[in-house]
């Protein structure tokens, strides 16, 4: 398999269609990326003017994987917002076109999402996923991802509702960076009332 990766930071009228129909097929067959219907271009555009924007300004990277020319596959990390959460980031949209499903491309995807958040100096990468997408959190599992929360059906499909699993991982830190998790002290801590 020849899958490229490409890591655009603007784009032209080819690759907004080529992100559009990729976006679009993958809402279609009902996929969890964050369209309740399959989106129109006007969509597809402003969510990828917005995230070339974040990458532009430093704070997040959008992934294209091409295959014969084609986009066949799409994601993207976001920094949270700045500055408590700049050592944070969300992946959003990790998709592969139906038709080159099987491929790996979610894999793929994902991998080198993985490591330019890593050496975007990303400390932890979350994601959301519906609670019924067993193979995607399989897949995310195998990288290293692991579950720490899950809101019960609050993905609204029609009148069903799912699970919205939450996962993380964890990229590393710096030596002198101290870890306080919830311990007693620090900025803003208060104690206990019981």
């Amino acid at each position: 398999m020849d899958v490229e990766l490409r890591w655009p930071t603007a784009a032209d009228r080819q690759l907004r269609a080529e992100v559009h129909r990729v976006l679009h097929a993958v809402a279609e067959r009902g996929g969890a990326i964050g369209y309740a219907t399959p989106p129109g271009r006007a969509e597809t555009d402003a969510w990828l003017d917005a995230a070339l924007d974040a990458v532009g300004a430093g704070d997040a990277a959008l992934v294209l994987a091409v295959l014969d020319d084609r986009v066949v596959g799409t994601g993207t990390w976001r920094r949270g917002p700045k500055p408590i959460f700049a050592h944070y980031a969300d992946l959003e949209k990790i998709t592969a076109h139906p038709a080159a499903r099987g491929r790996g491309i979610g894999r793929l995807v994902t991998g080198a999402l993985i490591d330019d958040a890593r050496r975007a100096g990303i400390e932890t990468l979350a994601l959301g996923v519906r609670g019924n997408n067993h193979g995607a959190i399989e897949l995310y599992e195998r990288l290293g991802f692991r579950e720490w929360g899950r809101l019960p059906n609050v993905i609204e499909v029609g009148d069903e509702r799912y699970d919205d699993v939450r996962m993380c991982l964890d990229l590393g830190r710096e030596p002198h960076v101290v870890l306080r998790g919830s311990t007693r002290g620090g900025p803003g801590s208060s104690p206990r009332r019981s």
